[in-house]
């Protein structure tokens, strides 16, 4: 099956003036400007299925969002490739634009003033989309986002929460076939988190769209992501699913046991993280897994015994901790 979304060593490079601190360096700086070269991205390459929802995460400044400009045609590449349904998204030709979207949890794109209705008939003309089509895919979403008592406030007097569903009904009218989220949950509570993955994943299902998801909040990753892709210090770091990133990047195992005698010294074994009564939660190193589990059994009374992979937080604490050197 064709790729929908393809990189080939896409790059991003900026020069950035830079200057040392104090009146004379200023005043040097006016005649004689020093630059760096920052690769934001830094030829990144992969392929993206029709209808697959991908995580695509990183910490702060690992360059997600400057990889998602580019593909939407916001931002030229350095140098590279990048292939959005067979178009060149930098191009931004009419049939490529109505075709995808871009969502920025800390953008708003719908009229501050305006009632969400009027902005949404102000997409319908944009997009010149039937009226009927228009009319069941505005009141589907609607529907589904429990959003009927809303449309007719003004924008500005919505809540964060309530703003950002507004923001993915008003983008997703001309229903797209690729979405490009960058953060659609940020600031969200969590009730308001959920409800928005459950539209998204529902729009994926209905429609078959392709998605490419940035997110802080690891339930959003698990929830709708079967495949992520990291990407640290501009490179790609990973590309798999959350149980191969938890196999590859994570040190340790938790173990979780109930002990007769709880009081029992347990330094020996691993590192104790948690006591609930008799259970007992252990960190220990991977590779010592079982020789640890087998001396729990043969040298303590346990009752019941548990052994999981670190939590994916850990884990995607740990590949954010990797050092710019180890990733080139």
């Amino acid at each position: 099956m064709p790729s929908v979304i393809s990189l080939q060593k896409l790059a991003k490079h900026y020069q950035v003036p830079e200057r040392e601190a104090g009146l004379k360096a200023a005043a040097k700086g006016l005649f004689k400007r020093q630059y760096k070269n920052v690769k934001a991205v830094d030829e990144i390459s992969f392929e993206i299925q029709p209808g697959e929802v991908v995580g695509f995460l990183g910490p702060n400044g690992a360059g997600k969002t400057t990889t998602l400009k580019m593909l939407s045609g916001l931002l030229h590449p350095t140098s590279g490739s990048a292939s959005v349904l067979d178009f060149e998204p930098a191009r931004r030709s009419h049939d490529f634009l109505r075709q995808i979207t871009l969502v920025m949890g800390n953008r708003n794109q719908l009229s501050w003033d305006l009632p969400a209705l009027d902005s949404f008939d102000l997409q319908r003309a944009i997009y010149s989309i039937p009226a009927d089509e228009f009319k069941r895919t505005r009141d589907a979403f609607i529907e589904i986002l429990e959003v009927g008592d809303l449309v007719q406030k003004p924008i500005r007097n919505l809540s964060l929460g309530e703003r950002m569903k507004m923001e993915i009904v008003g983008a997703l009218l001309h229903r797209p076939k690729i979405l490009f989220l960058d953060e659609p949950t940020l600031g969200l509570d969590v009730t308001m988190q959920k409800r928005i993955r459950t539209f998204i994943a529902e729009y994926n299902k209905r429609y078959g769209a392709t998605v490419l998801l940035t997110s802080h909040y690891m339930a959003d990753v698990e929830a709708l992501c079967k495949r992520i892709i990291v990407i640290h210090h501009g490179k790609l770091l990973f590309d798999g699913n959350l149980s191969q990133l938890a196999e590859k990047f994570s040190a340790f195992k938790t173990i979780g046991f109930t002990l007769e005698n709880p009081a029992t010294d347990l330094s020996q074994f691993g590192e104790v993280v948690s006591t609930d009564g008799s259970r007992i939660v252990m960190r220990v190193p991977k590779e010592k897994t079982s020789a640890v589990t087998s001396r729990l059994l043969n040298d303590l009374s346990v009752e019941d015994l548990t052994v999981e992979a670190a939590p994916i937080e850990d884990v995607i604490e740990s590949v954010f901790a990797v050092k710019k050197e180890a990733v080139e």
